[in-house]
């Protein structure tokens, strides 16, 4: 598929470096080639040992080292050097903390990303099968260098909490299981009809078993090290302490904040947001408290979906309809970028999330809900923000818009950096700016983007107050934070499934820094917009400022700052 044509930029010096240091990333990463769409990298994967921990750390460190002679030739270098600077400078923090070797929690760590990427791999033609059994073999290896750099954090006394380990040994089980996603990937191969040759040789089919088979085991040599080796010597505190929160804090938001200010501005937020929705409330049914008017909307059959398939059906159509609706009117959306897939993901681990675009868009941005098990009924009130946030104008504007821009950024601009205080701020900013542009006046409608909003406040205050152990203020609770108390405070304010509940409880203590990067990265959007806002005076046009700020591509927050508020150039 060809995108359409644009105005190309010649590169510069510190593209080619970006470039280079891109092409150097695709060669120990095959897992992100695959993400791109890219050939050549299909059934292997990175090297997750020590050794290979150490090659990504050298692979920055070199280009740091060549970029430190360059000089800037344009406001696209000027922006490349300032985003590489802070990227590449953080990365080599978080290799010289050790912290890398300990890599284990619910979400994002090898034990999920090796099974991942399966999902991103084509499966329409017999080459496609082809190379999933490849890389089912290479699993093992995988597997094997996760381990070893396991082992040797835990030598230096860097391990998980107890807490990250058993739920990982959970989730490692069920991949690992007779019935598992490896052997039940293998068990249902079949191409395409439209391809050529609608079925499978017979040698390849044995091989995906066979091969199915050597990842099953993979998992359960994986799940024996983890009971045996690992949590034996996990520590019961979840809690990391300022000195790793501050260095993940600066990693998720691309900025430094003060923790104290933000806790604090948390607890505010969360205040008056709960004071909205009970102005909500009241629409919803007079006199009602949030619990009655949430009951109202959970008892309407016009808002309740049974299934996934009418889940799936429903995420489509609200989809589709923002992406017609904004395309034009509100923002920059070509035709190649229209596309955007809602599905159901292959685990049932809860949470939605968002996959994007190949480089040429011939596998389009997609969006995932992982159900939890048992889970079979939705309220489409508490939803609609979500699709809003996963899709169009959220992630998806977002992640395409960069994709497309290959005639103006280099390729780590385009493909490799994402911030998430950047990319989760922008999301999360998208949903309030749709009920601005009155896609949210059904009050059932706002009631569920405010719970999404209310959720990502108490995720500040709980993310930062256990992992700091602040006083709990005064109308939470009282002492000091822990990870009990922080749950039944995430009870009072996160109105979502146990299953659900369970996961994002698991995800704040496992993931530090990376919850608040949300509504902290959604307030640096908004000051950013704003300041500009006052400073164009009249000649402000929201339009052209969410136009330039996305040309950009996912950079850190005080990069975007100096983007938009330093220079009038556009980028």
């Amino acid at each position: 598929m060809s995108l359409p044509a644009q105005a190309v930029r010649a590169a510069t010096a510190i593209d080619h470096a970006a470039n280079s240091y891109t092409e150097t990333l695709l060669a120990l990463d095959p897992g992100f080639a695959t993400e791109l769409g890219r050939p050549g990298h299909e059934s292997e994967y990175s090297d997750h040992s020590p050794a290979g921990l150490d090659a990504f750390a050298q692979a920055a460190r070199n280009t740091l080292a060549a970029l430190a002679l360059l000089t800037p030739t344009d406001e696209v270098d000027r922006v490349t050097l300032h985003a590489m600077n802070e990227r590449l400078g953080l990365d080599l923090e978080l290799h010289a903390s050790g912290w890398l070797l300990a890599d284990l929690n619910n979400i994002a760590s090898p034990a999920q990303s090796i099974r991942a990427i399966f999902d991103l791999m084509p499966t329409a033609t017999v080459t496609d099968w082809g190379h999933i059994a490849d890389r089912l073999a290479n699993v093992c290896a995988a597997v094997e260098g996760y381990i070893a750099s396991l082992r040797a954090g835990a030598a230096l006394n860097l391990v998980a909490a107890r807490r990250q380990v058993l739920t990982v040994i959970e989730q490692c089980e069920r991949h690992a299981s007779a019935d598992g996603f490896f052997v039940s990937l293998a068990r249902d191969a079949s191409p395409s009809p439209d391809d050529a040759d609608s079925s499978l040789p017979a040698e390849l089919t044995t091989a995906l078993l066979a091969n199915a088979e050597l990842a099953r085991a993979s998992y359960s040599t994986l799940v024996d090290f983890l009971r045996t080796e690992l949590l034996p010597l996990a520590p019961t505190a979840d809690a990391v302490g300022r000195d790793r929160y501050s260095l993940a804090s600066r990693l998720f938001l691309g900025a430094e904040v003060d923790l104290e200010e933000s806790y604090a501005w948390g607890v505010a937020e969360l205040d008056r947001i709960i004071a909205e929705q009970k102005s909500v409330a009241e629409q919803i049914k007079p006199g009602a408290s949030i619990e009655e008017a949430k009951a109202v909307l959970n008892a309407d059959p016009q808002r309740i979906l049974h299934g996934t398939g009418a889940l799936t059906a429903w995420m489509q159509k609200l989809s589709d309809t923002a992406l017609a609706d904004l395309a034009g009117a509100q923002f920059e959306i070509p035709e190649i970028m229209r596309t955007l897939e809602c599905r159901i993901a292959p685990t049932q681990d809860g949470g939605i999330y968002y996959t994007g675009p190949s480089e040429d868009f011939s596998r389009p941005g997609r969006m995932w809900w992982s159900v939890p098990e048992g889970e079979d009924t939705f309220t489409t009130w508490a939803e609609t923000t979500t699709v809003y946030h996963e899709g169009v104008p959220g992630h998806h504007l977002q992640v395409a818009t960069a994709t497309r821009q290959s005639a103006l950024l280099n390729d780590w601009r385009r493909n490799v950096c994402w911030v998430s205080g950047h990319g989760e701020g922008w999301a999360l900013y998208a949903e309030r700016l749709m009920d601005d542009l009155g896609y949210l006046r059904d009050p059932g409608d706002k009631m569920g983007m405010l719970d999404g909003q209310r959720m990502r406040a108490a995720r500040v205050v709980f993310d930062i107050g256990v992992h700091l152990g602040f006083e709990i203020p005064a109308q939470w609770g009282s002492g000091t934070w822990t990870a009990e108390k922080g749950l039944e405070f995430l009870r009072q304010n996160l109105d979502i499934s146990a299953g659900q509940l369970n996961f994002e409880f698991n995800r704040y203590l496992g993931w530090p820094g990376q919850a608040p990067s949300y509504k902290l990265g959604q307030r640096l959007w908004e000051d950013i917009r704003d300041a500009r806002a006052t400073r164009d005076g009249s000649e402000f046009s929201l339009r052209d400022f969410h136009t330039q700020a996305l040309n950009l591509g996912s950079v850190g927050l005080d990069t975007l700052k100096m983007a938009l508020l330093d220079s009038s150039a556009g980028n």
